[in-house]
């Protein structure tokens, strides 16, 4: 009874692997595991399907793959993953949304649950689910745990995170929190803007923030509604209701702009200085130690 139950499962599984290897035929015409032609020009890029590497999009699973032919789609469930060049993406179930072009099957959409990780050469982004559209070469990521980093940043969320792939751009909502070296930037939504860096990688151009800003470095805390962090020059222009703190000391502005290299901050009323406000600073001289309260009044 055992045998004949071993056996039974290993013709099942024989079965499977082999359907699979019709289903993969016949959609695509080849007996190459699940390849489905992007349409895309392909360009270095450190994270993405739609960009990266030359090819096909290769999905494959532990537990089989789901054929629903009517509804074009092939689920692969166990360990999924598919993958192009160089850049990959991880999950406990992927679905690929196929259609019919020119004769071919091209996958179009991919839709990632559980455990998801997209991943690279250099980069790495997680979340709970991912919805990938690789017509507009974004994913957009949701769930607990959402991470987007580089080599040299790290960029989080608690409500969304989204990658496009062409204009090399990651926008965290809710929550955002961006860290580069040892900056940090915070607000409602940080925008990431990158530019080819040496190999193709990604190289931090600016962070856009809307909604609660803030910068912390070593020396001081920036707060804002709105600004811009400039990765090159390291230069943070931050506008509405600015406030500025290094130590006890405080500057409060409409519009600052600060040097986060040199530590000179420059604050106005706003951007022309025709508001009727004033600059405001509280300026707290360091205390000597020698003077300290129990030397005061000693002088009897």
């Amino acid at each position: 009874m055992i045998a004949t139950a071993r056996l039974a499962r290993t013709q099942a599984a024989a079965g499977r692997l082999l359907a699979t290897a019709l289903l993969v035929g016949s959609i695509m015409g080849t007996s190459t595991l699940m390849q489905a032609t992007v349409m895309k020009q392909a360009h270095a890029n450190p994270l993405g399907l739609a960009q990266n590497g030359s090819g096909g999009l290769e999905v494959e699973s532990d537990n089989g793959i789901e054929w629903r032919r009517n509804e074009q789609i092939l689920i692969a469930r166990g360990n999924a993953v598919a993958k192009r060049g160089t850049s990959r993406v991880d999950a406990d179930e992927l679905q690929a949304l196929y259609r019919d072009r020119d004769g071919n099957s091209e996958i179009y959409r991919i839709i990632a649950t559980g455990n998801v990780r997209l991943s690279s050469d250099t980069d790495v982004a997680t979340g709970d689910k991912a919805v990938y559209d690789i017509d507009q070469a974004v994913v957009v990521l949701t769930g607990e745990n959402l991470k987007y980093q580089t080599p040299k940043e790290t960029l989080t969320a608690e409500e969304s995170l989204e990658y496009w792939e062409t204009d090399r751009i990651a926008v965290a909502r809710g929550n955002a929190v961006a860290v580069a070296e040892d900056r940090t930037l915070r607000g409602d939504t940080l925008t990431a803007r990158f530019e080819p860096g040496e190999g193709g990688t990604n190289e931090l151009r600016r962070i856009d923030g809307d909604g609660n800003v803030t910068i912390r470095t070593p020396t001081d805390f920036v707060i804002g509604d709105q600004g811009v962090y400039d990765a090159k020059t390291g230069i943070a222009t931050l506008i509405g209701s600015v406030k500025i703190t290094r130590g006890e000391n405080q500057l409060n502005g409409d519009r600052a702009v600060v040097d986060l290299n040199t530590g000179i901050s420059r604050l106005t009323t706003n951007g022309t200085g025709g508001s009727k406000n004033r600059v405001r600073g509280l300026l707290i001289p360091e205390k000597d130690e020698k003077d300290g309260p129990a030397d005061a009044g000693t002088g009897n």
